[in-house]
């Protein structure tokens, strides 16, 4: 069986396993005060062309969405988020157990505008009942969204106005943001991320390590006690060593960007088989997860030997699916699948 079912198939990069056996007996201290973890944070930052952010290493994007946002609001505020993102259908109440509501707004390919966010703040603020209704304080964004699509760095900039206008803090999930950045239709880069948003977080689970996100901080209230919440949270952990020396081998030079490359490519190949073969598809995503509209039948013949995500109905016997690429996905397994085509 090959799979394209998601984008976390493989263990890690084979570079990264070599790291991780070659510094195992090494002895160092614990809960991310290690020299990997340093060092990790010091690439990240060079990356990111800004040495005023706080970087924090946590396993996984449940974890970091959940100690973020509980970071951030107090008892009585919630998140804004698009009614298709991560934290809205897909971690299982994790924000709701921490007390914090998810207010939805409805997507566009994924998306929420500027003009939503202004709109449902303003509507809030306007009630007179607003003290009995949680109020909105955080927008959660993802770079890339569920659907595969990317915010402009003008679409962040407008949404960055309206959170300062309206006093809102905005974070951006970044679980697939390699393949986001590496996408040839993107204008947003970490430094812009870091001045657009006051949040947001590097994935590495789904781009090439073993498991990890890192979060990078610029805002000072949320930088504050941060690792508290972490440990809280339960996202403190003990053998943090593993986390900072992944995203080291990532970071140092240019390996993040290189496998996320790699993952696009496989994608543009996918993309122009379907274009060929006359085969629509559900969402205009550049990134690497791609939504073909395929007929039932060959669905069914070709899940005999691919692994892929039916995502919705389509209607005439059709539905949309969900391949997905990434950092050790295979040429001649793109290339067989598009011969089963």
């Amino acid at each position: 069986m090959i799979r394209f079912d998601n984008d976390y198939t493989e263990g890690a990069h084979p570079f990264i396993l070599e790291e991780l056996v070659k510094t195992n007996t090494v002895q160092l201290p614990g809960y991310g005060e290690d020299e990997y973890c340093r060092l990790a944070a010091e690439h990240i930052k060079r990356h990111c062309a800004n040495e005023d952010v706080d970087v924090h290493f946590m396993v996984g994007g449940t974890q970091a969405n959940t100690t973020i946002i509980s970071a951030i609001l107090r008892p009585h505020q919630a998140v804004l988020a698009a009614d298709s993102g991560h934290i809205a259908v897909h971690e299982t109440g994790a924000i709701e157990s921490t007390g914090h509501k998810v207010l939805e707004l409805q997507n566009i390919d994924g998306k929420i505008s500027a003009e939503q966010i202004a709109s449902y703040v303003q509507n809030h603020w306007d009630d007179p009942t607003h003290e009995h209704i949680p109020q909105p304080k955080l927008v959660y964004l993802s770079q890339p969204t569920e659907l595969g699509t990317l915010y402009t760095k003008a679409e962040l900039q407008a949404i960055r106005d309206v959170c300062l206008a309206k006093n809102l803090y905005l974070m951006v999930d970044g679980a697939r943001l390699g393949y986001g950045m590496a996408a040839k239709t993107n204008d947003v880069t970490l430094h812009d991320l870091t001045t657009l948003t006051d949040i947001f977080y590097i994935g590495g689970t789904k781009v090439g390590a073993m498991f990890g996100e890192a979060i990078v901080i610029s805002h000072d209230y949320i930088k504050e006690d941060f690792r508290y919440i972490m440990k809280q949270r339960g996202g403190m952990l003990a053998k943090g060593r593993f986390l900072g020396l992944q995203f080291k081998v990532l970071f140092e030079d240019n390996l993040y960007f290189d496998v996320s490359n790699h993952a696009i490519r496989m994608a543009e190949l996918l993309l122009a088989a379907f274009k060929d073969k006359g085969i629509a598809l559900k969402y205009d995503s550049p990134t690497n997860q791609i939504f073909p509209i395929l007929e039932d039948d060959k669905i069914k013949e070709l899940h005999d030997h691919y692994s892929f995500y039916v995502w919705e109905e389509a209607g005439d016997g059709r539905k949309a699916v969900r391949i997905c690429t990434s950092w050790s996905t295979k040429e001649e397994d793109i290339n067989s699948f598009i011969a089963a085509l």
